[in-house]
């Protein structure tokens, strides 16, 4: 019985000191799925971009301007002395519709009152208010990643959808008035 006792403690000893073997690294394949997320959009940017460009060219009429921030846009009726634009805080009153690159209407005119930056707006025409004066009425064409973007607006905007938006700016409330 003594002797069965040491053969189990000396089991035990060995089988227990000895060292855990290195597990082997898996394979993965790190950045393949961003790497396709990009070339989709690329792809995407590109189709929308001919698109938006061929209602640019049969429009010759309207002077489109391409912004900085990526959307184009022109004047269907510009102020004439106010040079005064909406600034971080300022408290805007406007009325904007928006359609598909179609005509297609998604909202019907409605008249909004904003804060600068301060609440929720969809990039393109929270960027493209800071260009407006009072009295300004502008058509922007937003491509659908300076609109809703992937997720869309979860109402009646879909996903990766351009827009238009036809947008009046009526009054600046400078924020230090």
């Amino acid at each position: 019985m003594k002797h069965l006792l040491y053969i189990l403690i000396a089991t035990f000893v060995l089988v227990g000191c000895k060292s855990p073997e290195a597990r082997m690294p898996e394979q993965v394949q790190s950045g393949s799925f961003l790497k396709e997320s990009a070339e989709r959009n690329k792809k995407l940017n590109e189709k929308e971009h001919e698109i938006i460009q061929d209602i640019i060219k049969n429009n010759p009429e309207k002077d489109y301007i391409a912004s900085e921030s990526g959307f184009w846009y022109y004047y269907n009726t510009k102020a004439q002395n106010d040079t005064i634009q909406p600034d971080f805080g300022d408290i805007i009153n406007f009325e904007y519709n928006v359609s598909d690159l179609s005509g297609n209407e998604i909202y019907a005119t409605a008249e909004r009152t904003y804060v600068m930056d301060k609440q929720e707006l969809f990039t393109g025409l929270r960027e493209g208010l800071k260009l407006m004066s009072e009295g300004d009425h502008i058509t922007f064409i937003f491509p659908s990643q300076k609109a809703y973007g992937y997720y869309g607006d979860e109402k009646r905007i879909g996903t990766n959808v351009p827009l238009i938006c036809e947008v009046t700016l009526n009054t600046i409330t400078q924020e230090n008035d």
